[in-house]
């Protein structure tokens, strides 16, 4: 894990890339449970009988369950040290590019793309690669922006 200590390591930084998190597995449990919690229960995350015929062959991951393991995989790679507020300021593009079908295992490759100072802080975007192990696209890229608020309050 790379750790950034301070607002110069982290503008030295952008134009780098910080380094890949661990595999994990996405389960049937997990599409399940993300299809709980956001009503998206299409077969094509949920029926693994029917999926078997259906475009990609098993149930495939929500892409928006994708996207949200960026948090849990980035914390694998970087960190932001000190006291600041680390708020997420959105995203300027994420593409799904692959299907991320059950059982595959992916990780995340971050990058940092940009670093801007705002008045309270910086602002980092970064870009997340989620790839597929043994797959030859990745199943989704993500522009994420942060705010590192040197304390409470504030816009970019």
């Amino acid at each position: 894990m790379r750790v950034l200590n301070n607002r110069q390591e982290i503008a030295d930084a952008a134009g780098t890339e910080l380094g890949v998190s661990a595999w994990i597995t996405i389960e049937q449990e997990r599409i399940d449970l993300f299809a709980d919690a956001t009503g998206d229960r299409q077969w094509i995350h949920v029926d693994p009988e029917r999926a078997v015929d259906g475009p990609f062959g098993a149930t495939v991951a929500h892409g928006y369950l994708t996207l949200s393991m960026l948090p849990f995989l980035g914390a694998q790679v970087f960190a932001f040290a000190g006291d600041v507020a680390r708020v997420n300021y959105g995203l300027n593009k994420v593409r799904f590019v692959a299907p991320v079908r059950v059982n595959s295992r992916i990780r995340d490759r971050v990058r940092v793309m940009e670093v801007r100072d705002i008045a309270k802080g910086q602002r980092v975007t970064m870009q997340h690669t989620v790839e597929i192990e043994g797959g030859d696209r990745p199943a989704c890229v993500a522009e994420a922006v942060v705010l590192l608020m040197d304390n409470a309050g504030g816009t970019a």
